[in-house]
């Protein structure tokens, strides 16, 4: 016998609600998805140095065209707020003061995955595509790979690439703008080193 099960989803307004009231204190490691509250993940070292490599990489390349947000807000409806590693945005006057980044300001959406790969692609891609967020990339910092997700719809992308850290891409908003998988990654000598 299959039980259904309503489960009554939190609006963004709620969840701010609930930081301004102390039920999430504000420094809890929390995102909103889809009406859902989910604990963020712990970074660990190979994340953070992830996301030091591309926002060195990203702010060499694209300089001014772009404001690089990192683990900060984007608004993608009235029910979902996560907290990307990487937001690549349009510039704003006032830096986003006064809202969020919404799906129509957002160039690009990184995670950075050692620990949360299933989220991110089961749960994040699917959020982002229906939000219409035009592309979605998972560095997965352990099998050294990037996926990157184009053409979003209403249940996921409808295009879905692994790529191997030897690959190339650019962000389609900046085709100009290539990059090596591996330049993302630790390198592999710094893995073998590591490694004894």
């Amino acid at each position: 016998m299959t039980v259904a099960v309503e489960i009554r989803r939190l609006s963004v307004q709620d969840y701010h609600r609930m930081v301004e009231t102390g039920i999430l204190t504000p420094d809890e490691q929390v995102e909103l998805i889809e009406g859902q509250l989910y604990q963020m993940a712990a970074k660990g070292t190979f994340h953070s140095a992830a996301i030091t490599r591309i926002k060195r990489l990203l702010e060499r390349r694209l300089g001014n065209q772009v404001l690089l947000r990192f683990q900060d807000p984007v608004r993608l409806s009235d029910d979902s707020e996560p907290e990307p590693d990487v937001a690549v945005v349009q510039p704003d006057p006032l830096d986003y003061e006064d809202h969020h980044p919404t799906p129509e300001e957002i160039y690009l959406l990184i995670e950075v995955s050692d620990r949360t790969l299933k989220r991110d692609r089961e749960l994040k891609a699917p959020a982002y595509a229906r939000s219409g967020v035009r592309e979605y990339w998972i560095l997965d910092v352990n099998s050294r790979q990037l996926y990157v997700f184009r053409e979003p719809g209403m249940e996921s992308y409808r295009n879905q690439v692994v790529l191997a850290e030897s690959d190339l891409i650019a962000p389609l908003a900046f085709p100009d703008c290539q990059v090596s998988v591996q330049d993302l990654l630790r390198r592999s000598s710094e893995l073998i080193d590591g490694d004894n």
